[in-house]
C-alpha cells in the first residue's frame, strides 16, 4: 500500500522532480560526454590500424556478417524495451518499469552470447588480441563496449532489486531514468561500431 500511495504522488517526470535528481541526470550528461570522447578516440584507433593485420586474417576474411546483424537487431530492440521502460516511469508504473526492463536485460544477456562466441570463433581462426595491430583494435574496441554492455546489465539488475523494497519515489526515479540513458549510449555507439568496424571493414575488402 505504501508503494501504490508514493507511486500515486510522483510527478509528471519523476526523475527530474527534486534538485537532487535534476544534478543526477545533468551530471550523467557529463559522464556520456567523456565516455564519448574515450570510445571517439578507440574509433580512431581503430582507423588506423585497421588495415594492419601483420599476416594474419583480415575483417573480409573474419567477420560473420549474419551473426553481427543478428546481434544488432537484438540490441537495436533492447533499446526500444528501455523506451518503453522510460515511458511506464512517467506512467508511474513499477510493474510495467520491471517487466520492460527484465526483457532489456535478457536482450542485452543474448548480445553478449553471441559476441562471445564470435569472439571465440574468430580467436580460432587466428585472429587474436596479440596477432596484429588490426587484432589489438579490434578487441579493445568491441570488447571495451561489451563490457560496457555487462555493466549495464547488472546496473538494471540491481536497481530492479532495490526497487522491490523501495518502490517508485522521486529518490529511485532518477535512477531508473538514468540506466536507460546509459543503454541508449551503449546502443548508439553500437551502431557507430557496426558501421565503422564491420560494415566498412567488409566494404573496403571489396573495394581493394
Amino acid at each position: 500500500m505504501a508503494t501504490h500511495h508514493a507511486n500515486a504522488v510522483l510527478p509528471d517526470e519523476p526523475e527530474k522532480a527534486t534538485l537532487e535528481g535534476k544534478n543526477k541526470v545533468l551530471g550523467f550528461w557529463l559522464f556520456l560526454g567523456g565516455e564519448t570522447v574515450l570510445f571517439g578516440s578507440l574509433f580512431a584507433t581503430f582507423i588506423a590500424l585497421r588495415d594492419q593485420a601483420n599476416g594474419g586474417p583480415t575483417s573480409q576474411q573474419l567477420f560473420d556478417m549474419p551473426l553481427v546483424a543478428a546481434a544488432t537487431l537484438i540490441l537495436l530492440t533492447s533499446s526500444m524495451t528501455s523506451v518503453m521502460a522510460t515511458l511506464a516511469l512517467h506512467k508511474k508504473d513499477l510493474k510495467k518499469i520491471q517487466l520492460w526492463l527484465t526483457i532489456t536485460v535478457l536482450l542485452g544477456l543474448g548480445f553478449l552470447a553471441l559476441e562471445i562466441y564470435e569472439f571465440v570463433h574468430y580467436v580460432h581462426e587466428g585472429h587474436k588480441i596479440s596477432t596484429s595491430a588490426f587484432g589489438s583494435a579490434f578487441y579493445t574496441l568491441v570488447g571495451f563496449h561489451g563490457g560496457h554492455v555487462a555493466f549495464g546489465i547488472i546496473w538494471i539488475i540491481l536497481l530492479q532489486v532495490s526497487a522491490v523494497k523501495k518502490g517508485l519515489t522521486v529518490v529511485t526515479a532518477p535512477k531508473f531514468y538514468l540506466a536507460s540513458l546509459y543503454w541508449h549510449f551503449i546502443d548508439v555507439v553500437w551502431v557507430f561500431i557496426f558501421t565503422v568496424v564491420y560494415l566498412m571493414g567488409m566494404i573496403g575488402g571489396k573495394v581493394g
